[in-house]
């Protein structure tokens, strides 16, 4: 197999409809046909490219190329979001009195699928601890069909046994699901732990400039068929120019995910030490509980980061408010820094009770960008530096 800037850069050559070197963007809602028969076969072929662009679309065929030969599947489906490509994933796997197993510590979007939606449409949920394989062992019922897993997870890095989870699922005939948006395929390809589907919010790492929302799905091509089916009925449709925007993110992908972990490693090192931070999650840190484990799925760390301080919510707020380069905003992956307070954030996606239970409310996430490492770090610790002097003088007064 050919390396992983290597596959970025021609893993589409196949399915590239002209001779142009940067692919054509195909702006169109329908294609024509040449005659009846034609018609007639590409109305019902699955994941097509030139029927109609809610079917497919040549864009969208080139992106899933790529992402198929990075995370090491047979094939990938593109979605309008990442929440996209989970929602109509599951819609298509599950049915009214089946049961679902998640984790406790995962994305709010991804929550609120398990918490709030799917108990509406009659299949019952379990959420557990990820970072005990016996914890879905138990969990296990003779009406489950799916377990979703993210790993590393959203915003608390807890680390999933990727290997046990499949290992688990497949002895009993249950599909598996994995966010690997935090990893990247650079960093973990959960199909080579024998995880059935990988997600992503393709918004994040893989567009890598901010300016897409976009979502894909990667696995086996009979799975991926039956979403493809439900999608026509969602409608989540990635546009042709995000698909193109999407794949031309994807082509530095090799370039941009090596600078990302070296900034999250420095960041995660220097605040693990300073006096104003009660707990950096982080799994490249030799202290975060599950190191190993990361160390053995990984061959990188990521550059998203979790930081407790001591001061609980105002100190984190602040800390915010000090950053020179991180912006407060949403979303990770970007060539710019940005960091948030995921409780504030999603607060319309959970309710209090069940944020309480899952996100800290003196957490912040700290997504590195590609900025020079010195400048970063150097910015993160004025910042912590100035958040304590504050708490000092405040009780001091």
């Amino acid at each position: 197999m050919p390396g992983k800037s290597t596959v970025t850069v021609h893993a589409d050559r196949e399915v590239q409809p002209s001779r142009a070197v940067a692919p054509p963007i195909y702006q169109t809602a329908a294609f024509s046909a040449e005659d009846t028969a034609t018609f007639a076969q590409v109305a019902v072929d699955p994941r097509g490219k030139d029927f109609y662009t809610r079917f497919g679309n040549p864009n969208h065929a080139q992106v899933a190329a790529v992402v198929a030969e990075l995370e090491n599947t047979e094939a990938a489906l593109v979605t309008a979001s990442g929440m996209a490509a989970l929602t109509t994933a599951v819609l298509a796997l599950v049915s009214a009195g089946d049961h679902v197993i998640g984790q406790r510590s995962t994305y709010g979007g991804t929550a609120s699928v398990l918490l709030n939606l799917l108990p509406r449409l009659g299949v019952s949920t379990t959420l557990v601890d990820q970072t005990d394989p016996e914890e879905f062992a138990k969990a296990l019922t003779p009406r489950t069909r799916l377990i979703l897993v993210e790993s590393p997870s959203n915003p608390l890095l807890r680390i999933t046994d990727l290997r046990a989870v499949a290992d688990l699922a497949r002895a009993h005939d249950v599909l598996t699901m994995a966010d690997n948006t935090f990893a990247t395929p650079l960093n973990q390809r959960p199909s080579d732990f024998g995880i059935d589907l990988v997600w992503h919010s393709a918004t994040k790492y893989l567009n890598g400039h901010a300016d897409v929302s976009a979502g894909v799905l990667a696995g086996p091509a009979e799975i991926l068929d039956r979403v493809w089916d439900v999608s026509l009925l969602t409608g989540a449709t990635l546009g042709p120019i995000d698909a193109w925007l999407l794949l031309r993110g994807i082509r530095t992908l090799p370039l941009r995910v090596p600078r990302h972990n070296a900034n999250g490693m420095a960041l995660a090192e220097a605040l693990n030490e300073h006096p104003a931070v009660a707990r950096v999650h982080y799994p490249g840190l030799g202290t975060h509980p599950q190191h190993k484990l990361a160390a053995d799925q990984m061959s990188g760390f990521g550059g998203v980061l979790g930081i407790e301080f001591t001061g609980g919510f105002e100190m984190a707020d602040a800390f915010l408010g000090r950053l020179r380069y991180p912006r407060r905003s949403a979303s990770l992956g970007g060539v710019e820094s940005l960091a948030v307070h995921p409780a504030s954030m999603w607060r319309g996606m959970l309710s209090e009770e069940q944020l309480a239970d899952s996100v800290p409310p003196g957490l912040i996430r700290l997504a590195a960008g590609t900025e020079d490492t010195a400048d970063l770090v150097a910015d993160a610790l004025a910042a912590a530096d100035a958040v304590l002097a504050g708490a000092g003088a405040g009780a001091g007064a």
